[in-house]
């Protein structure tokens, strides 16, 4: 069985429902609070799942029968300002479970960030040696913690000790697709306005506060769910494959870009606006991401990306525009 922490959020619960697809036996460890996250896994068989405080009693009892863990649980909001909270949840969960894993010969597959790089002017290198992954400087305290992950797998890999026998950290860039709808604020600009748009509203996007970046001309590395779901899988099966890898299409596309994709799957004309960015925004604000993918190319992953224009249409159509918008 594979356990898969963070298994009801968005990421979590699509991987969760392509193992499960596939007819393994998928255990989710995560709160569900009082929203409708458990939809999330309701279309799926789910063989067990256990609250994070319950995490390691349950592996004490059960460990023996888990043939990897998929860690995607974490507080993942770039504004969150409890750091205590985020060292908690993010750092010492994950280097708990990294010691149990090798401790176990359990493979671990980790959530890494795009938002380690901070403002981008170091690079999107997944470059992974302590010397390398010094370079950067995350802007916000989430960020900071997915890179103190990463920097201290560096170390450890770096002086020769243990690990676990199969070991990856995903840096993902802008993920987008079904089963994000708890996440509030942190909702993709897709999930934030089909509705509105569809109801006849215009869509609202950031000005730009650079003179290098027209207004809407911003650029990230959109990347659909399901493809990160299954770059998960295929790693599931590769497991002679280890290293700290980005998760993004390898193409930085503008928020226009999303926008007009968006009211084409709608089929209504576009209509734009841009309105101010909040002023404890600006200063921490990504103008550019792209995902280099040249190191998970060359470990062997051959599939091709979603396109922009193909993610939203199937995700608008698929899930948006459906009774049911669960995966």
């Amino acid at each position: 069985m594979y356990l898969v922490t963070g298994g009801a959020g968005m990421i979590g619960s699509n991987i969760a429902a392509e193992l499960a697809a596939a007819g393994h036996a998928v255990v989710v460890c995560d709160w569900l609070r009082q929203d409708e996250r458990w939809r999330n896994l309701a279309k799926h068989e789910i063989a067990d799942i256990i609250m994070p405080e319950d995490l390691f009693r349950w592996l004490a009892q059960n460990g023996n029968a888990v043939a990897g863990i998929i860690h995607m649980g974490a507080i993942s909001a770039t504004t969150e300002t409890d750091v205590d909270s985020i060292t908690h949840n993010n750092i010492r969960l994950t280097l708990d479970l990294w010691a149990w894993c090798t401790d176990h010969g359990v493979p671990l597959i980790y959530a890494s960030s795009a938002a380690t790089y901070g403002d981008g002017h170091a690079g999107f290198d997944d470059m992974f040696s302590p010397d390398a992954l010094a370079r950067f400087r995350p802007l916000n305290a989430y960020g900071w913690s997915k890179h103190f992950i990463d920097r201290r797998i560096a170390r450890i890999v770096a002086q020769g000790q243990p690990t676990p026998p199969q070991w990856v950290g995903l840096k993902f860039f802008n993920v987008y697709g079904p089963n994000e709808y708890h996440k509030g604020s942190m909702k993709s600009v897709v999930a934030h306005n089909a509705a509105r748009v569809a109801a006849g509203e215009p869509l609202r996007l950031f000005r730009s506060y650079r003179a290098d970046y027209t207004d809407g001309g911003q650029l990230r590395d959109f990347i659909y769910v399901k493809d990160c779901a299954r770059v998960v899988t295929w790693l599931l099966e590769h497991p002679g494959v280890s290293g700290l890898f980005n998760l993004g299409t390898g193409q930085a596309r503008s928020w226009l870009d999303l926008g007009r994709s968006l009211f084409a799957a709608l089929d209504l004309p576009e209509a734009i606006e841009f309105i101010e960015m909040p002023e404890q925004l600006r200063g921490k604000y990504q103008y550019y991401t792209k995902a280099e993918m040249e190191r998970l190319r060359a470990a062997g992953y051959a599939e091709p990306f979603t396109s922009l224009e193909d993610g939203v249409s199937d995700y608008v159509r698929g899930y948006l525009r459906q009774d049911d918008p669960y995966r």
